[in-house]
């Protein structure tokens, strides 16, 4: 379990991850493109909803990125019976979690909504498709939790087997549902809902098969006792709790976002709905460095190899820039054509544009950006991300409070944010790597 650092380790461990989450963007493409068809306020809502959805999602992915780093430093120590009683732990964290999350999103969603949108369709159709969608919060968080497992013990292919059955089954339903098709009632942004629900189902359901059928629970014991072991969910919380405050201000900055464009209208609404799709496809290989940087530094720090970490970083950040630069490319080349998938509306595609272009710049920051911050997280000093992703936020915050709520601005300035924000966390993440206090850390 001790893994390779090596420029093909590193790739080897990145691929089937950048493939695993390529697929859902795919599937997110699609569903934006399904909806286009419907109208401009369909894309409007599932903006706002899909953004409100992420928090909840990104809550789980912080209690499961800190489980994560925990079960790398266990696998570099060698200790496979300690990664599986982490991973039981994990399961148990994340019903109770699930469960939460879920009735808090029952109780927030529509005083926030009806408290920060300025048109009431948007409210009654933004709380009528979460009541739908946060039925897929359980499935969610344990898809997310053994895809860690599964990169943190180096078998990060199996990710493309889940994500590619939850996306096929998604685009599939989503057709049937949006559209009414094959005998169905038309279900228009409902039906998206729907679907996105039973294939995170199917998505959980294929994860835990492959841990069955390949007898993994042999090699990492799993609920070998039915008891739930407090020390250790104490151990796991005290590294993921950082982690989920810090994403709570970090897509909760980007709901903040959401909702001033809302407030510029519903077409500005509607194109920022598309570009957060075309933001999603381009930063795929970006996301599957950082969870590669995460996974690597933790599993170094635990071979005792903590000299190794600056270099490990630097040379992910540097396959994360060049693979990013190479996807950005046609986006350049092409943005009217690709921007067209979305919605074929000539003055939509128009205000697009120069927000794609700013897009693709902070895009290649960000591939920098993220593979640090993660590093950082790999390192357990996860008090530290917190502090990092809190003044990063609020330093974007400032910047869209003044640009769009009171300036407002043309919808470029508005994605200028991004930019913003991902140079501020590169520039706090390398000052911070550099001190060498992440040092001695232990999880």
């Amino acid at each position: 379990m001790q893994l390779s650092v090596t420029n093909r380790g590193i790739i080897k461990l990145a691929a089937p991850i950048s493939l695993a989450i390529l697929i859902p963007q795919l599937n997110f493409l699609t569903n934006t493109a399904f909806l286009g068809r419907l109208g401009e306020r369909e894309l409007a809502v599932n903006g706002l909803t899909g953004v409100f959805y992420l928090i909840m999602s990104m809550i789980g992915y912080g209690l499961n990125s800190g489980i994560q780093a925990q079960m790398a430093r266990r696998g570099g120590e060698g200790d496979d019976a300690g990664l599986g009683k982490t991973l039981t732990n994990g399961l148990m964290l994340g019903v109770i979690s699930s469960m939460v999350l879920m009735m808090l999103a029952m109780w927030l969603a529509p005083f926030i909504f009806e408290l920060s949108l300025h048109e009431q369709s948007h409210v009654v159709s933004s709380i009528n498709y979460l009541y739908i969608r946060i039925w897929g919060i359980p499935f969610l968080l344990l898809v997310q939790l053994m895809n860690a497992f599964y990169i943190s013990t180096g078998r990060s292919k199996f990710l493309m087997y889940g994500s590619l059955a939850g996306t096929a089954t998604n685009i599939i339903l989503d057709y049937l549902f949006i559209f009414g098709k094959a005998g169905l009632p038309v279900m228009g942004l409902n039906g998206a809902a729907l679907a996105s629900v039973i294939a995170e189902a199917v998505y959980a359901l294929v994860m835990c098969g492959i841990f069955y059928f390949g007898r993994m629970y042999r090699q990492f014991p799993v609920f070998t006792t039915s008891n739930f072991d407090t020390a250790l969910a104490r151990r796991s919380l005290n590294v993921s709790a950082p982690l989920i405050v810090q994403y709570l201000f970090s897509i909760g900055g980007w709901q903040v976002f959401f909702i001033f464009v809302e407030h510029l209208g519903q077409r500005e609404l509607a194109a920022s709905q598309i570009l957060r799709s075309v933001f999603g496809v381009v930063s795929v290989v970006t996301w599957a460095f950082a969870s590669t940087c995460n996974t690597l530094v933790s599993n170094v720090i635990g071979q005792g190899k903590q000299n190794e970490v600056i270099p490990v970083i630097t040379k992910i950040a540097k396959l994360s820039l060049l693979c990013t630069a190479v996807i950005c490319v046609p986006l350049l080349v092409f943005p009217a054509e690709f921007l067209a998938l979305y919605r074929d509306d000539a003055s939509l595609i128009a205000m697009s544009l120069p927000s794609l272009r700013l897009i693709v710049l902070a895009t290649l920051i960000m591939s920098l950006s993220t593979v640090l911050f993660n590093g950082v997280v790999g390192t357990g000093n996860t008090m530290i991300n917190l502090f990092i992703e809190v003044t990063c936020v609020g330093i974007y915050l400032v910047y869209c409070y003044i640009f769009i709520e009171r300036a407002r601005l043309p919808l470029a300035w508005a994605w200028g944010s991004e930019f913003v924000y991902w140079t501020t966390l590169f520039i706090i993440s390398f000052l911070y790597l550099r001190t060498g206090r992440w040092k001695g850390k232990t999880i």
